[in-house]
């Protein structure tokens, strides 16, 4: 999750998980999430605030079970931020990979270029594992520079 104001990072956090089951398999947080956005934007006045969630689909190949879990994931914060009575903005993958040039790259490209754009958070983005916070980070940035445009 990116916490973005007037094109700056103020925030990155991974999406919060705890564990399930006897398999100990990870789920999202629901609560924790809640905790998280309600801290940085407690504040604020909700006219200012714009989530952005990323609109993905099932890919091929993957499980039943894993769609299910994605999907539920998916659900979660979309339930939290509406029940928070936040706006809530869908951005597809294709056009922010398009955005950055990372179509058919490799996973570790978009740490990459988070980091090229944002050099002052790179010491925070150093590990091959902060990819997804990258990814938070670029498409809270494509949703600036693009919404920004619309207005």
């Amino acid at each position: 999750m990116c916490f973005f104001e007037d094109g700056k990072i103020l925030d990155v956090v991974e999406m919060p998980t705890m564990t399930e089951g006897k398999k100990n398999k990870k789920q999202v947080n629901g609560s924790q999430i809640y905790n998280e956005i309600l801290k940085r934007t407690s504040n604020l006045d909700k006219s200012d605030i714009k989530v952005v969630i990323e609109q993905v689909s099932a890919m091929p190949g993957q499980g039943v079970t894993s769609m299910f879990n994605f999907g539920q994931s998916y659900g979660i914060l979309k339930g939290i931020c509406s029940a928070m009575q936040l706006p809530v903005y869908f951005v597809r993958p294709a056009k922010w990979k398009k955005y950055f040039n990372l179509i058919n790259s490799e996973k570790d490209a978009s740490r990459t270029r988070a980091i090229e754009i944002f050099p002052y958070f790179s010491s925070q983005l150093s590990k091959k594992k902060d990819s997804n916070k990258a990814d938070a980070i670029l498409i809270s940035s494509f949703f600036y520079e693009t919404f920004k445009l619309e207005d």
